[in-house]
């Protein structure tokens, strides 16, 4: 396994995070189709056996569950691994329960902290941009969790217009308050967006990239075909995998990787994220699995080596999308 510091801080990230949104338990939260505790604790403790060190969360994720499962699991070894967790998306009924204010944000915080079972979080991320709250209040605020509570090491964000991500960025710099050290968005061999504005912002500001979705649900798998009615858990209870993929050019692309796949002996899956760990800026994509052996494939995408005119065979079908992820 290899690690890179993540953005300009010193912090050292394993190249492949693992995304803990597929734990949860069926009958809890938001998604159907998540892990319960044993099976989730197996995952785990095969990417620590993997060299895997980080590990992406969030309040949200069943309704908080996913951060109990990912906080027991790693229990007597969390000093050892990057624990990332997230806040924005409704927590309750109230109307102080969701967005970036500072009340919301140190509720959240202290409940993470408790479900984490930790005294700290490595990378505090704000889920999505709320644009009700001044920028400034959410940024002083998330300054605080670092330098007066100690609750928090980093910050990170996700998707939002790069426009929004710089303004945060530079009144940052403004005011003297911490700056985000990475940028969590939607980007894969389907959706590259991306690439027009955010990664050269990143790229600019010295911000590490840790795309989220980066096989596309699964999509890049290959395991859907054009014409064929699609089935499984996943494609049933994941509303978000039908609104965005199974486009015409989606199937066209995923035919490339696969052939490409084929000739090279490797599996699809291991190819899309290739490409991806490839791209300038990216650190570490945030896969997400079900099964052990989706794990130990997905890391041995590491050592899949791809040349530049196959980068370029892959990405050439390419064709401007509508923006997905945020609003």
């Amino acid at each position: 396994m290899e690690y890179l510091r993540l953005g300009t801080s010193g912090m050292k990230v394993s190249r492949l995070c693992l995304g803990c949104m597929s734990f949860g338990g069926a009958e809890v939260g938001n998604f159907g189709w998540t892990l319960g505790y044993k099976e989730s604790e197996k995952i785990i403790n095969r990417a620590i056996d993997l060299g895997i060190n980080f590990f992406d969360t969030a309040d949200y994720y069943s309704e908080g569950r996913s951060e109990q499962i990912l906080g027991k699991a790693i229990s007597g070894r969390r000093d050892q691994l990057v624990i990332a967790t997230k806040v924005f998306f409704p927590m309750g009924e109230g109307v102080n329960n969701s967005g970036l204010s500072r009340k919301h944000v140190r509720m959240a915080v202290k409940a993470s902290l408790e479900r984490l079972g930790t005294s700290y979080i490595d990378l505090y991320q704000i889920h999505r941009l709320d644009t009700n709250t001044p920028m400034k209040e959410i940024i002083s605020t998330l300054d605080d969790l670092i330098h007066q509570d100690g609750t928090v090491n980093y910050i990170g964000a996700s998707s939002m217009w790069a426009w929004q991500f710089e303004k945060l960025l530079r009144l940052s710099d403004e005011f003297g308050f911490e700056r985000f050290i990475s940028m969590q968005n939607h980007y894969n061999l389907l959706y590259r967006e991306e690439e027009r504005e955010m990664v050269p912002l990143c790229l600019e500001e010295g911000i590490g990239i840790i795309p989220w979705s980066p096989l596309a649900r699964g999509f890049l798998s290959g395991k859907y075909k054009e014409g064929k009615k699609p089935t499984g858990l996943r494609y049933e209870k994941d509303r978000y995998l039908s609104q965005r993929y199974f486009k015409p050019q989606d199937f066209r692309i995923v035919d490339r990787v696969v052939s490409l796949a084929h000739d090279k002996c490797v599996k699809p899956a291991q190819l899309a994220l290739a490409w991806l760990l490839n791209k300038p800026g990216v650190v570490s994509p945030i896969i997400g699995v079900t099964k052990i052996q989706q794990l130990d494939e997905l890391v041995e995408s590491l050592e899949v080596k791809i040349s530049s005119s196959e980068m370029a065979y892959l990405e050439e079908l390419y064709e401007p999308k509508r923006v997905e992820g945020h609003t």
